[in-house]
């Protein structure tokens, strides 16, 4: 009888190992962001996905026990997952810089509904390309039309704020994608690629600014210039900057800003912070206070003067901690770059045509504050067309707030009506 009760005992502790195999999926619960991770534990090459942010194939270290716990570290982003099988899921607890969240984890992996999503077989040809700016070497897709030559248009796409790859995928959103994939289709050539240090492109990602992201993107026009006689560029939020930035330096033919940042890294952080503790019923009173805080740190950063502390203001304890946190971050190189970063006076050297969409329910970036900086700020040009579009978030997805936590649930990609606005502009 003890032989056969140390038998069972010996299979149920190979089943609760072999149990926490395969992969395993679930979301984290941050600030009201849902944010999917999934985990490949095969035993060979233990992985981590963050579809909701493009990551894929992430390293991971997979330790279990007997008794169905698993440990799962992270060393690249330096977080933790600790968890317990429970017969049909892992319960557990995910730890990162301070933060502990709980995280239950079910087997499989969720299959979001992205219609939009490009596939083939297409009716255009995509090729591999590599292009450097210093150390940094960016790998990308360039998509080229039916009939392509010298003579068809050509745009490099270039994304917003924060590491994204070549389709600007987030949510299991890909607006780069479908955006390339509809201008192959009416004659227009593209190139998107993966920011630097990000998916298969390298370079050094603490000490870049969005002058380094700028020139990334010169580097990636001048390999156009090789195949192509008019090259534009098409920017996404921090990209349209990049885009306005280029066309005033000269360097391309044409540009298309969707949700570009015009004013200042300044007011649009103050506007951003504005709307957001809005949103979640701090009283205005509050808000003042707190952006009040905010201004006086970012000057403080501008003009290199010592940062205030959060006692010289009448702060609740929770935004106290929050403005706390916010000033360890302004002190990156990227961060005080972009407090200062303003367009606006670059304006007037812009001769090329500009395209520009703001939408009228962006949180992150204001749409008329930056509509009318390029109105009072461009020089006068027949073929400018500067448009509001109602109703369209900051990833132009038709919405009901146009709070970032809806990007994920929105099934759409990418408003159609400014994707054919887009083609007959640029045709």
């Amino acid at each position: 009888m003890k032989k056969l009760v140390t038998i069972s005992i010996l299979l149920f502790s190979t089943f609760l190992c072999f149990a926490q195999t395969g992969t395993w999926s679930g979301k984290l619960d941050v600030q009201g962001t849902k944010l999917s991770l999934v985990f490949h534990l095969d035993e060979g090459n233990p992985t981590m996905d963050s579809p909701d942010q493009g990551a894929k194939g992430i390293p991971i270290q997979v330790t279990k026990t007997v008794a169905g716990g698993v440990t799962i570290k992270v060393p690249s982003i330096g977080a933790t997952y600790e968890g317990q099988w429970t017969l049909k899921q892992i319960v557990g607890t995910f730890k990162q810089m301070g933060a502990s969240l709980p995280l239950t984890l079910t087997p499989g992996e969720e299959k979001l509904n992205r219609p939009q999503t490009p596939q083939g077989p297409f009716p255009y040809t995509m090729e591999e390309v590599t292009f450097t700016n210093g150390n940094a070497v960016l790998k990308g897709t360039l998509v080229l039309p039916e009939g392509c030559s010298r003579q068809t248009p050509v745009l490099i796409m270039v994304t917003g704020s924060g590491l994204q790859n070549r389709d600007e995928e987030i949510f299991e959103h890909k607006p780069f994608a479908v955006i390339a994939d509809a201008l192959a289709r009416a004659g227009i050539a593209t190139l998107r690629y993966d920011d630097r240090g990000f998916g298969e492109s390298t370079g050094d990602i603490i000490n870049c600014t969005t002058e380094d992201l700028k020139n990334d993107a010169l580097a990636g026009i001048n390999l156009l210039r090789e195949r192509f006689d008019k090259v534009g560029v098409i920017g996404h939020s921090e990209g349209g900057t990049i885009a306005l930035m280029l066309a005033a330096e000269k360097k391309a033919d044409f540009v298309v800003s969707l949700a570009g940042m015009v004013i200042s890294g300044r007011e649009a952080l103050l506007w951003q912070n504005r709307v957001a503790l809005a949103a979640v019923g701090i009283p205005e009173k509050t808000i003042e206070v707190y952006c009040h805080a905010l201004a006086d740190a970012y000057d403080a950063v501008i003009g290199g003067k010592p940062m205030p502390s959060a006692d010289k203001y009448d702060l609740p304890a929770a935004l106290a901690q929050n403005y706390t946190a916010a000033v360890m971050q302004l002190q990156t190189p990227y961060l005080k770059y972009s407090l200062a970063l303003d367009v606006r006076p670059l304006l007037g050297d812009i001769t090329c045509p500009v395209l520009a969409f703001n939408g009228t329910k962006d949180t992150q970036v204001e749409c008329e504050s930056n509509l009318g900086a390029l109105r009072n700020g461009l020089p006068a040009n027949p073929k400018n067309s500067l448009e509001a579009v109602e109703g369209v978030n900051h990833l132009f997805q038709h919405c009901t707030t146009g709070a970032t936590s809806e990007y994920r649930d929105i099934e759409e990609t990418f408003a159609p009506e400014v994707l054919e606005r887009m083609v007959q502009w640029l045709k």
